[in-house]
């Protein structure tokens, strides 16, 4: 069977355009996606097939279990369809799941007691994320996907979101991490009304090389060293026994807050942050220049190369 470059079959590429040609002649217009929408039949289709594949490789098992027999003799077989509708992220569409005669088929697509797919809890994610308030997503399905829902629903979803998320915010950690960096980005939040609040972000480089992000904290007001030892308390609470080093910005009593928490941890300003310290003595036009200078001297492998990429430094820059 032919296959186009996006993966779709040919004839699966000519059924389509016919269906959309045949929309247009009947005067109904090409609509995507919602109700009478192309993407929605296509999607339609798409479910039906699959779950009358996944029903043949579902009977195909048990007879092989059971050793080729047929009905007669106990075996399994199909037992009509049942309808159900099912929200998409492309709109709602009504698909007919068959059934078997002994009640064992588990679709994995369709499970029992889903009625939408996880593209659609996806969307919703998405939406709520972007700062969409429960009634302003169910008015966007509707408009857009011509799908009709409830608050409620929007709510279960985003919940479960919170669920998962909570998990992953108190998962037991490594008991060492080579290398930690720490620091703060303020962003808008929504909460009654929209302000700035920072948000403490821990990434970590395992043993192994890799990072991880520890954690996520919304923090109120501005960055203070008391919250982070809060932060790295309960970093080390979930298993992180030791840190060689952790990376900060020069915030004043961090290093204390950090050493309270592991006592032999080597605290380094984070290069960056040296890098845009130095420049507040510095004329904005020398910027890009200066911090192409000076960083050598922090990337040096060790102390004496150091010195002297800071003497080739001053050579340059002394007497300005």
């Amino acid at each position: 069977m032919p296959v186009s470059q996006n993966g779709l079959s040919s004839e699966l590429l000519e059924e389509l355009a016919a269906l959309a040609a045949e929309k247009v002649r009947d005067g109904e217009g090409l609509r995507l996606m919602g109700e009478g929408g192309l993407l929605p039949e296509l999607a339609q289709h798409l479910m039906q097939a699959a779950l009358e594949a996944e029903m043949d490789e579902h009977l195909a098992a048990e007879a092989g279990r059971a050793g080729g027999r047929g009905s007669r003799s106990g075996g399994n077989t199909r037992n009509g369809y049942r309808s159900k509708k099912v929200m998409t992220e492309v709109g709602t569409v009504m698909v007919q799941v068959p059934r078997d005669r002994l009640g064992t088929f588990q679709p994995r697509m369709l499970p029992k007691y889903a009625h939408r797919t996880g593209a659609l809890d996806d969307l919703v994610i998405s939406l709520t994320a972007k700062g969409l308030t429960s009634g302003e997503i169910v008015s966007h399905l509707a408009q857009t996907y011509g799908m009709t829902t409830t608050k409620e629903t929007i709510s279960t979803i985003t919940d479960k979101a919170l669920e998962s998320m909570a998990e992953w915010r108190t998962r037991p950690l490594d008991a060492v991490y080579p290398v930690v960096f720490i620091d703060a980005v303020h962003v808008k939040v929504r909460d009654g009304n929209v302000a700035n609040r920072p948000i403490y972000v821990a990434i970590a480089v395992t043993v192994d090389g890799y990072r991880e992000i520890l954690g996520l904290w919304a923090g109120d007001g501005g960055e203070g060293a008391k919250y982070w030892q809060t932060v790295l308390t309960e970093i080390k609470n979930r298993g992180v026994r030791d840190v060689l080093m952790l990376v900060c910005d020069g915030l004043t009593a961090l290093p204390d807050a950090v050493n309270t928490v592991w006592l032999a941890t080597v605290v380094q300003t984070c290069v960056v942050h040296l890098l845009r310290a130095s420049l507040r003595y510095a004329s904005r036009r020398d910027w890009a220049e200066l911090a192409r200078d000076l960083k050598p001297v922090y990337t040096a492998v060790n102390e004496d190369q150091a010195r002297q990429r800071l003497t080739d430094f001053d050579d340059k820059w002394g007497k300005r």
